[in-house]
């Protein structure tokens, strides 16, 4: 599903060039639940960015399915994000004038859905995640895991291949943060592909695999 061989990406700060990924090599296959640990600057959050068809890379290769995602235009990366892939993050990214329904029901409107489908299969979802009594609730009136329930479900509104979850429970209390991980792990049992980035071990450890980041490369990996 996803492999990346001899990735690099560094950036420009001033004068000098900072090399985050070097020569980064990972394979992730269909269905896995895998987890991404790191220390601040071990490039966990550059490496989702890429991933997630947010940042370009500057050499090696990714592989996305069958695609290589190479210099893309901004058209062409939005396609592949529609297609592929659904995000959770930590600050969980709710419309805060809209409702549970309609932030849902948002990928939908951007992929021309119509509003029946969209309300359909965004309420679907909602019920999905126990938050169909909710549904007509704005972001100010959900508490944390509910948000970020709403925003699982909308990851999951355009039937993507992969899920990228960036510190999903990093704003969460910890029996919060494991129903948001028995979400997921329901999920994925689905077959669903999830890559979550965390720094906490004990999130970590419900996944089937973790890979961890040191200085731009991978240090070991749970395969």
């Amino acid at each position: 599903m996803i492999r990346i061989e001899k990735l690099n990406k560094s950036y420009r700060i001033g004068e000098r060039s900072l090399h985050v990924l070097k020569d980064l090599d990972m394979s992730v296959d269909e269905g896995e639940f895998v987890s991404i640990m790191g220390s601040s600057g071990s490039g966990k959050s550059t490496l989702l960015n890429i991933l997630g068809i947010l940042d370009r890379y500057d050499s090696g290769e990714y592989c996305l399915g069958d695609a290589l995602v190479k210099d893309l235009d901004e058209r062409a990366a939005a396609t592949y994000r529609n297609r592929y892939l659904g995000f959770v993050f930590q600050s969980f990214h709710l419309l805060a004038y809209k409702t549970a329904l309609e932030n849902v029901a948002l990928p939908l409107y951007y992929a021309g859905v119509s509003r029946r489908e969209r309300s359909e299969r965004a309420m679907e979802l909602l019920e999905r995640v126990g938050l169909a009594d909710w549904h007509d609730h704005r972001p100010s009136e959900l508490s944390g895991g509910q948000k970020q329930r709403v925003a699982i479900a909308r990851s999951l509104v355009n039937k993507p291949r992969v899920i990228l979850a960036d510190e999903p429970t990093g704003a969460l209390d910890t029996q919060t943060s494991y129903d948001i991980m028995e979400l997921l792990e329901e999920v994925h049992a689905e077959g669903m592909t999830i890559l979550v980035v965390t720094h906490e071990p004990d999130i970590a450890e419900r996944t089937q695999r973790t890979i961890r980041l040191r200085d731009g490369r991978i240090e070991s990996d749970g395969r």
